[in-house]
């Protein structure tokens, strides 16, 4: 079955399919941000600011990231590199952009960093679900041949369909770190689980990929994969084990 990449067109400009589910992705994002920043003790009218401002500048991420990966295409053609309408984005581009404006900002604002963070991540994870469905439309980040029932036609050839795989992921990971946001033991927890867990299924999905990004022999979003999750988990045990020492001392202090 195929579907036009074009969902309508308006005074001869094409609307795709791809940019209205990476916008949806991003409006429902910010609505859950802004209905969960009470929990996080932080003014829901902040993050609308927030917002507001960081996604522009991960979207610039997103393209700033695959033309310096691509650089020998792009090299000396401004004209290329601003053509987003042609695709090329990379969404470790984006997070990276993300999370660097949004800890810049929390620093401005006086909100905690990783309070904040934790508060935006699962609001993330929600957008790629939805924003992944861009690339069916746009018949890319797919995989190899396989004849798997859930296999989708590409040109004649039934392959992986890698942008599902990552968005049902997406979309789990959403509902596990929004209950675990609610059981937090300690700020960054949800921020460092994402990083985690978005790593682990990125790494092992990429394997089936046939369109990545490389360095050398190795594919990018693999290596920065990698790097996160070792990265993220060394994180992660050192601050759930200070975190329970904490509250061991003060469960001790309270039978003094």
């Amino acid at each position: 079955m195929e579907f036009d990449p074009v969902a309508f067109t308006v005074i001869g400009l094409d609307i795709r399919w791809y940019g209205i589910l990476i916008a949806s992705g991003m409006l429902l994002a910010m609505l859950v941000i802004y209905s969960r920043a009470p929990r996080h003790g932080i003014e829901p009218e902040k993050m609308v600011d927030l917002v507001l401002i960081v996604i522009p500048l991960a979207v610039i991420g997103t393209r700033l990231y695959y033309v310096l990966a691509n650089w020998d295409y792009y090299q000396g053609d401004i004209g290329r590199i601003m053509d987003f309408r042609s695709g090329g984005l990379a969404i470790h581009g984006g997070l990276i952009t993300g999370i660097l404006a949004a800890v810049i900002l929390s620093r401005a604002w006086h909100i905690g960093t990783l309070n904040l963070l934790d508060l935006g991540m699962p609001a993330v994870a929600l957008a790629q679900s939805i924003g992944r469905w861009g690339n069916f439309f746009n018949k890319e980040a797919y995989g190899t041949p396989t004849d798997l029932p859930w296999a989708i036609n590409i040109d004649g050839v039934m392959v992986h369909p890698t942008f599902l795989y990552e968005s049902v992921w997406c979309l789990l990971l959403f509902l596990i770190l929004s209950y675990l946001d609610r059981r937090r033991l300690f700020e960054g927890q949800i921020f460092l689980l994402y990083g985690i867990l978005y790593s682990f299924e990125r790494f092992f999905v990429e394997w089936l990929r046939t369109d990545s990004l490389m360095i050398g022999q190795l594919k990018t979003a693999q290596l920065v994969s990698g790097i996160v999750f070792v990265t993220f988990l060394i994180a992660y045990c050192i601050m759930r084990r200070a975190a329970k020492q904490r509250a061991n001392m003060f469960t001790n202090r309270r039978y003094l």
